[in-house]
């Protein structure tokens, strides 16, 4: 009697709970769980909800910069000029609003800035075959050399009371702070470009193999241009919210050691140093 074949069992909850967080950042998740008792027990207050939202608040901004190096190291590539393209930004977006009155115009002059500087970063990568850490290394010096300039070394206030920037940090949202919303909309929509489309699949190919990606047919050029592009938009949008923050458009003040921070962060939220995908983390199915 020929042998009845053996249906493999589903796997558990824990399993399946791993296998979506990934067995590497479980340490991660652990030592985060037992920080937050340690800070609990140290402090009574700590897991007030008011004091969990001002952190998660004042953490914004280097959250974006996180969000945004994650991509580039998966992609194989680093930025360590997100700090002073925030400080340009902020300082160009707070000029802008003082000398024409309108915030939606100090915005998209930053976010104009932040595309111009990220596409020179990617360009100088590509064309001029600087490895990315030394070619955005000079650029951070050469960011903050524009910022001091354009601004003389200073804080550029902007006068009277502007709805979009006082919203931007101090209003909320369903209860949870507008800098807070700006960070959840940034980062699903990473997720859903990484996750859910070819647009991601091909980051993680390109850093994965960027041999095997070339042969593939990927525009592996285009796509690290891309990519530092979009860094320069979301190092825009963090200097928006310092200018909001504020109350000044900040050359430096506001964006010192963002760049370290950023790395540090993209590292301890999990993602891999070597770039590529993480043979653990699951896709979105497609149609």
């Amino acid at each position: 009697m020929p042998a009845q074949p053996v249906t493999p069992r589903a796997p558990g909850p824990l399993r399946r709970a791993l296998a979506a967080v990934g067995v590497q950042n479980s340490s991660l998740i652990i030592t985060l769980v037992a920080l937050v008792i340690l800070l609990s027990v140290l402090n009574d207050n700590f897991l007030r909800t008011e004091n969990l939202l001002r952190i998660a608040s004042a953490t914004t901004i280097m959250g974006l910069r996180c969000l945004v190096q994650s991509l580039l190291i998966i992609l194989g590539a680093l930025d360590i000029s997100v700090g002073s393209m925030a400080g340009l930004a902020s300082v160009v977006s707070a000029m802008v609003l003082a000398s024409t009155g309108s915030s939606v115009f100090g915005v998209l002059a930053a976010v104009c800035i932040g595309i111009a500087c990220g596409l020179v970063n990617g360009m100088i990568v590509i064309f001029g075959r600087v490895n990315p850490v030394v070619a955005t290394l000079a650029m951070l010096a050469a960011y903050k050399g524009v910022a001091q300039v354009i601004s003389n070394g200073k804080s550029q206030g902007y006068t009277g009371s502007d709805d979009l920037f006082i919203f931007l940090a101090k209003g909320s949202i369903a209860g949870l702070p507008s800098l807070l919303w700006v960070f959840l909309v940034v980062a699903a929509g990473l997720h859903f470009l990484l996750k859910c489309t070819d647009i991601g699949r091909n980051v993680y190919a390109i850093g994965g193999n960027d041999t095997a990606a070339r042969l593939a047919g990927i525009n592996i050029n285009c796509y690290i241009i891309g990519v530092y592009a979009l860094v320069g938009v979301v190092a825009a949008i963090a200097g928006v919210l310092i200018s909001a923050r504020t109350g000044s458009g900040q050359p430096t003040s506001g964006s010192e050691g963002l760049e370290l921070q950023a790395v540090t962060g993209a590292a301890l939220g999990g993602t891999m140093l070597k770039g590529g995908k993480d043979p653990s983390s699951q896709r979105c199915s497609r149609s």
